[in-house]
């Protein structure tokens, strides 16, 4: 009867294995490239406003039509800003700022504290945002990384509630591949998550076209989340359904000093007041 014995791995198989480690190894490096080839950007990098200049074209606008109220001038702030001057925005007359605190589960911004402490520190109201990637986590799980990164909220008067940036993925699909109501789930998810954790009703950041396309314009949010809304033009334009009125308004995505700036529907004090909850 013959013997079976077990296979013994030749060198050509061990060169053969190596070679397919090195070529994986090869791809792996490769992909970020590919990825910026393709026109994305690199996980962790996105902003508030990334997916909307993409769909909706960049913003040119520094000036804007006649408001009928007092507006308060504000920017946001990513890692892409670095150390951002604050006095110097101060001086051109910025009384509120956001800056990116986190993006899914996975990334935090290297520069958030000279960013949210320095606008404190210069004499602004301020606040954080989470980039929302509602195809990797639940919403929940995003708003919970979000607190525990500089999402939180504290009555201080110079505090402003967390923002929900949720808008075209610069990633891939543009809603996530999620359906329009699995969509207002994941938002309902965070936002629940986030009252819970601070006692504060989020900002919802989006722009219009986003929001119907990706939520069926969804309403129910509306009674109790203020609305960050963007559009590069000279007017905010018609928003989603149910807010009569944006709290911010994201007008221009290339600021004339720093960032992205907005604006506040109201003079400062209704600034302090939504910082005071």
């Amino acid at each position: 009867m013959p013997v079976h014995r077990p296979r013994t791995t030749t060198g050509r198989t061990r060169i053969g294995v190596a070679g397919i480690l090195l070529a994986a190894l090869s791809l792996l490096f490769t992909l970020p490239s590919a990825a910026h080839a393709a026109g994305k950007p690199a996980r962790g990098s996105a902003y508030m406003g990334i997916g909307v200049a993409a769909h909706e074209g960049h913003g040119k606008k520094t000036s804007v039509s006649p408001l009928s109220v007092t507006q308060t001038e504000g920017v946001d702030v990513s890692s892409h800003q670095g150390n951002v001057a604050w006095s110097t925005l101060w001086n051109s007359g910025v009384r509120w700022a956001y800056t990116k605190a986190t993006e899914g589960t996975y990334y935090t911004n290297p520069y958030f504290a000279q960013q949210y402490n320095g606008s404190y520190n210069v004499g602004m109201i301020r606040g954080a945002y989470h980039f929302a990637t509602p195809n990797t986590t639940s919403g929940a799980t995003q708003a919970d990384y979000f607190v525990n990164h500089g999402g939180g909220w504290s009555k201080d008067g110079k505090t402003l509630p967390g923002t929900l940036d949720i808008e075209w993925n610069p990633y891939g699909a543009a809603c996530y591949g999620k359906s329009q109501s699995g969509m207002v789930s994941w938002i309902r998810s965070f936002l629940n998550e986030y009252k819970y954790r601070t006692g504060r009703d989020a900002v919802i950041y989006t722009s219009t076209s986003w929001w119907t396309q990706c939520t069926g314009n969804y309403s129910g949010f509306a009674s109790y989340d203020p609305l960050w809304v963007a559009r590069y033009s000279f007017t905010a334009g018609t928003l989603p359904a149910g807010w009569s009125y944006y709290t911010m308004w994201q007008y221009t995505d290339s600021g004339p000093t720093v960032g992205d700036h907005d604006k506040f529907n109201g003079a400062l004090d209704r600034v302090q007041a939504l910082a005071n909850g």
